[in-house]
C-alpha cells in the first residue's frame, strides 16, 4: 500500500514561500552551460562567509517538491551499483562500507548543498593573510568509548588516532588564564542588565554579590551549590528515577529544591543548545551529571550520578570539527580530491572540489543535486533515480539506493512506501538551530573580562564562547589574546507558548525567513552588551561572520517529556521508518534518532549491511 504525503506533512506546519530561482549562488562557477555538473578550481565553499548550513540554493527544490512540482525523468546518463542521496557523514559513511564490501563499484553521492559533509561544515576565514578555520556544525567525536566498534572502525579505517587529542587539546589553556564562566543577566527579568563573571570557579556567595538576583535568589542560588540536601529524602533510588524520568528540570527546582523565580529564569534556556528546548520540557533526570564546572545545579546530593558518558574529557575535536572527519572520508573515497596521508596534514589540506566528480572515477560526489525520486525499474532489478542540478533533471541507475538524507524527505522522494513506514518516517522532526561563528581580530576583549564562556539568560543567541584550543600539525591555535579567534555563538528558537515539536517547526519556519542582516545586529548587540566595557568595538574587532543556519538540523531527540514509553524497540517510529525496501535503503542520524556521529555512521553500516544481493 503506498500512501499521500501532504505539503504540510513535510513542511511540518510552517508556511515558507518557494523561492522563485532554483539555481544555486555557485552556477556561475559551474562553466558557462548552466547544466553542467562539474565544478571549476574558483569552487570553494568553505570560504563563504553569509548564510551557510542549509543555504539558499539547497532547499528550494525539495520545497518545490513537496508543493507539488515534479520533473519528467529523462532517459538515465548513466548506471552505478550503489546511488546515495546525501554526502554528509553517514552518506559517506556508506559509500565507505559498500566499497570495503564491494571493492569494485561504482559509486555516486547526490547532495543538496553545495558542499559534502551535511551538518559537518567547515567554515574558513582570511585574517591578516592567514586562514583561520571554525566548525560550522557537529562540533567533535563526542564520548568515542560509547561508539559502536564498527564506528570506530572506521574512524580508525580513515586514519584517525583518538589518543592523539590528548597531546593536541590543549585543556589547561583556558584555566591557567583564569578564564572562568560568566553571565549576562537580562534587564525585563532583573530590572537591570548585568555580567557576572566567575560562575563556578568563585565562592558561589561571592557569585551572587555580583548578580542584579534578588536578595532571597541570590540565597537560593548559594544554597543549591553549596548545601549537601538530598531534596527527595526517603525514596529510593529507584523511585527517585522514576519521579524524575516524569518531571521537568523546571518543576524540580520549582517545587523540590524551592528555588526562587528568578533563579528558575536564569536557568530556563542554560541547556537549550543541547537539548534545543527549555527547562520546562526536560526531564529532571537528564540534567543528572551536568552540574560540574557549575553546570545545572540541584541533583548532586538527591541522586549522584554513576558513571557519565564514557567519563572521558571533551577533547576529541578537530580545528574545523567532524569536517576533517568528512575530508577523511573523501580522501579514503578519492585519494586525488585531497592530498596528504593522516589526520594531521587534513586539517590544512586544500580540497581540489573539479576532483569530486570526475567522469569515469569509481566514485563520485556531486554536488548541488537535489533527489527529487527514487523507484525501482518494472524488472525490480535496478533502482531509477531522478535529481535537479542547477534546475535540470537529470536520472541515473543503480543495483542499489540509499537515502542518507532527511528522514522528512524520504516520502516524498520514494512512491512505493507503505503507509506504516510512512508514518514512522514523518515522526520525526528535525530541530532547528544556528552556529554563528564570528570572527574576531583577536580575543583581548574575553581575556580582560576573565571568561572563556558567556551565557546570556534571555537573548537571541544563548552564548558566546572561546574556541577549542587544538593544534594539529601545521594548525596552530591562537593561544595569544591577541591572535585572531572565531568566537561560537548559538541561536536556537525559543517559544513561550509552544511546547513539543511544534516549536521545532515554527522555529523552522523563523530561521527561513530571517535575513542575515537580522544574525549580524544580534550579534553586535550581544558582544557589546558582554564585552563593551573591556574596549570591544564590533565594527573595528570583527574581521567576518559566518551564519551557519541549519533549519533542519539535529535529528529528533527522543528524550523530552512529551516522549511516549514505546513496547519495544521495534515499535519505535524511527526504527519502522528505517526499514529496507526492495532496493532501497535508509541511513542517516535520524534513522537512529540521535544527533550524533556515532549513530550517523553507525546507521550507514546497517543501511548498507540490509542491502539486498
Amino acid at each position: 500500500m503506498t500512501c499521500k504525503i501532504t505539503r504540510r506533512d513535510f513542511l511540518n506546519g510552517t508556511q515558507v514561500a518557494i523561492g522563485s530561482s532554483l539555481f544555486t549562488p555557485w552556477a556561475e562557477v559551474f562553466g558557462s552551460d548552466p547544466t553542467s555538473k562539474q565544478a571549476t578550481d574558483r569552487y570553494y565553499p568553505p570560504a563563504l562567509t553569509g548564510l551557510r548550513g542549509n543555504h539558499d540554493g539547497s532547499w528550494e527544490t525539495m520545497h518545490a517538491r513537496v508543493a507539488g512540482q515534479a520533473w519528467r525523468a529523462p532517459p538515465a546518463e548513466d548506471d552505478f551499483d550503489l546511488v546515495i542521496a546525501g554526502a554528509g557523514i553517514s552518506g559517506l559513511s556508506c559509500a565507505w562500507f559498500y566499497r570495503k564490501a564491494h571493492p569494485d563499484a561504482r559509486i555516486l553521492l547526490l547532495d543538496n548543498h553545495d558542499d559534502f559533509g551535511g551538518h559537518a561544515k567547515r567554515n574558513e576565514f582570511s585574517v591578516n593573510g592567514k586562514t583561520r578555520i571554525a566548525y560550522g556544525g557537529t562540533e567533535s567525536i563526542d564520548t568515542p568509548s560509547a561508539y559502536t566498534e564498527v564506528a570506530r572502525q572506521l574512524l580508525a579505517g580513515i586514519g584517525v588516532d583518538l589518543q592523539r587529542f590528548y597531546e593536541y587539546y590543549d585543556q589547561d589553556l583556558y584555566a591557567s588564564m583564569k578564564l572562568s564562566k560568566a553571565v549576562v543577566f537580562d534587564q525585563k527579568t532583573y530590572g537591570r542588565q548585568a555580567v557576572a563573571v566567575g560562575y563556578g570557579d568563585i565562592p558561589w556567595k561571592d557569585f551572587a554579590a555580583r548578580t542584579p538576583m534578588s536578595d532571597r535568589a541570590k540565597a537560593d542560588l548559594v544554597r543549591i551549590f553549596t548545601e549537601q540536601r538530598d531534596y527527595l529524602p526517603g525514596m529510593s533510588r529507584d523511585e527517585k528515577a522514576r519521579l524524575l524520568s516524569n518531571i521537568s528540570y523546571y518543576e524540580f527546582l520549582k517545587d523540590y529544591a524551592r528555588m526562587d523565580q528568578q533563579v528558575l529564569e536564569m536557568y530556563r534556556r542554560w541547556g537549550i543548545s543541547f537539548w534545543c528546548v527549555g527547562i520546562e520540557e526536560i526531564p529532571a533526570i537528564q540534567v543528572q551529571g551536568y552540574d560540574d564546572g557549575g553546570g545545572m545545579p540541584g541533583l548532586a546530593y538527591t541522586m549522584p550520578r554513576v558513571g557519565h558518558r564514557g567519563d572521558e574529557p571533551y577533547i576529541f575535536h578537530f580545528p574545523d570539527g567532524n569536517a576533517s572527519v568528512a575530508r577523511l572520508l573523501v580522501r579514503a573515497l578519492l585519494p586525488d580530491a585531497l592530498p596528504g596521508s593522516s589526520m594531521e596534514d587534513v586539517v590544512t589540506a586544500k580540497l581540489d572540489y573539479t576532483q569530486l566528480d570526475k567522469p569515469g572515477a569509481a566514485t563520485r560526489i556531486r554536488l548541488n543535486s537535489t533527489v527529487v525520486n527514487a523507484a525501482h525499474t518494472a524488472n525490480e532489478k535496478r533502482v531509477e533515480v531522478t535529481y535537479v542540478t542547477h534546475g535540470t533533471a537529470h536520472a541515473v541507475r543503480a543495483k542499489h539506493c540509499i537515502m542518507a538524507c532527511y528522514n522528512s524527505a524520504i516520502p516524498y522522494l520514494c512512491p512505493e512506501l507503505s503507509e506504516a513506514q510512512v508514518e514512522g518516517l514523518q515522526y520525526n522532526v528535525k530541530i532547528p538551530l544556528v552556529y554563528t561563528k564570528v570572527m574576531a581580530k583577536n580575543w583581548r576583549a574575553l581575556s580582560e573580562l576573565g571568561a572563556s564562556f558567556v551565557y546570556y539568560t534571555n537573548d537571541y543567541y544563548k552564548q558566546v564562547e572561546l574556541d577549542y584550543p587544538v593544534s594539529m600539525g601545521d594548525y596552530k591555535f591562537g593561544a595569544s589574546p591577541d591572535d585572531p579567534m572565531a568566537l561560537h555563538m548559538c541561536h536556537v528558537p525559543y517559544f513561550e507558548d509552544i511546547r513539543g515539536p511544534e516549536q521545532w517547526r515554527a522555529g523552522r519556519q523563523q530561521l527561513l525567513t530571517t535575513a542575515f542582516k537580522t544574525y549580524e545586529e544580534h550579534v553586535y548587540a550581544q558582544l557589546d552588551a558582554a564585552l563593551g566595557n573591556t574596549g570591544f568595538d564590533v565594527e573595528r574587532d570583527i574581521a567576518g561572520i559566518t551564519v551557519n543556519r541549519w533549519s533542519h538540523g539535529y535529528a529528533y531527540n527522543p528524550g523530552l517529556l512529551w516522549e511516549p514509553d514505546w513496547p519495544s524497540e521495534a515499535d519505535k517510529p524511527w526504527v519502522i521508518g528505517r526499514q529496507t525496501f526492495g532496493r532501497i535503503a535508509i541511513a542517516n542520524s535520524d534513522a537512529g534518532a540521535s544527533a550524533d556521529t556515532n549513530t550517523a555512521i553507525s546507521q550507514a553500516h546497517r543501511a548498507v549491511a540490509d542491502l539486498p544481493g
